[in-house]
């Protein structure tokens, strides 16, 4: 396995509690990455040699402003290409955002801020404009990160969304909150997973706890644990109890391994492979989680 890229989720935590969110970010969740702790990634990111870049997610890793800031200027310090994701809570007007920004300057590649109607009552709100022009100012590309309407879910699979907007990932709350808003699809259909490449991974997320995380609570190691360079040479997916069924017949596969009782009809391939993960954290609960994943509070 040669990763290219590490996205921490510095925080679970965030200000926001979207019906879409992964994560199941929101103000009653917990963990979150120390200084130290970033420290340690970056350490191994280097020792693997093959890390090209670091991202900052969350929840929203903006609440942690103090090692964000810190963190990101570490990783551009040690020779990785940066990047942050954010709701843009900050940015009450262009000036504000500026000093947000400043701590940035020079080592921030890119910002991602997300811009819906799950994050605000119109698609582009005032903070998410400030950010982006404070961001420009300060010599930083800035880009949204826009996801749809259930609703428009026929839509998006003709291809017909509009540019730079995405479909919802029935994963995480929106498999409960979201799922059966949308169109459904019988559950045999899906057997491939459309969103990760699962045999050879350039991309994981590692979480406030060090799981490596292949897709939000599908994990292959804990590089607090296990050195990453190890995770890595060690990580053979055919084996995996979870990734194997996975890449031999898609979340259609893993439904079968489970043996117990399924809905008929999904709305994508992640809500079917969410809704197997969660019968089977009991037999694998390193491999599945941690509880934040699943909306354990």
């Amino acid at each position: 396995m040669k990763l290219t890229s590490l996205h921490l989720l510095l925080t679970y935590v965030c200000n926001f509690e979207c019906e879409h969110c992964f994560v199941w970010g929101s103000p009653g969740q917990s963990g979150t990455l120390s200084l130290g702790g970033i420290r340690d990634i970056l350490r191994q990111g280097l020792e693997l040699g093959t890390v090209e870049s670091i991202y900052f997610e969350g929840g929203e890793p903006f609440l942690f402003f103090p090692v964000l800031a810190r963190g990101v200027q570490e990783a551009a310090a040690a020779g990785f290409r940066t990047g942050a994701l954010t709701n843009g809570y900050w940015a009450t007007d262009v000036p504000d955002a500026m000093e947000w920004l400043r701590g940035f300057a020079g080592a921030l590649h890119e910002l991602w801020v997300s811009s819906d109607l799950y994050h605000a009552k119109e698609e582009l709100c005032p903070e998410v404009r400030h950010a982006m022009d404070a961001a420009q100012e300060m010599g930083i590309r800035c880009f949204t990160l826009s996801v749809a309407q259930p609703a428009e879910m026929a839509v998006s699979a003709r291809g017909q969304l509009p540019a730079g907007q995405s479909a919802v990932m029935y994963r995480g709350r929106a498999a409960r909150m979201l799922a059966l808003e949308a169109p459904q699809h019988p559950w045999h259909e899906f057997v491939t997973c459309p969103h990760e490449d699962l045999r050879e991974p350039g991309r994981v997320h590692v979480d406030p706890f060090g799981n490596l995380h292949l897709c939000q609570g599908l994990c292959i190691g804990n590089l607090f644990r296990t050195p990453l360079r190890d995770i890595c040479a060690s990580y053979d997916p055919e084996t995996h109890p979870v990734v194997g069924p996975l890449l031999r017949g898609g979340p259609a596969a893993l439904l079968q391994q489970v043996g117990l009782p399924h809905r008929d009809t999904y709305a994508d391939a992640c809500h079917a492979c969410y809704d197997a993960r969660l019968a089977l954290r009991t037999r694998f609960p390193e491999l599945l989680g941690p509880d934040q994943m699943y909306g354990v509070v």
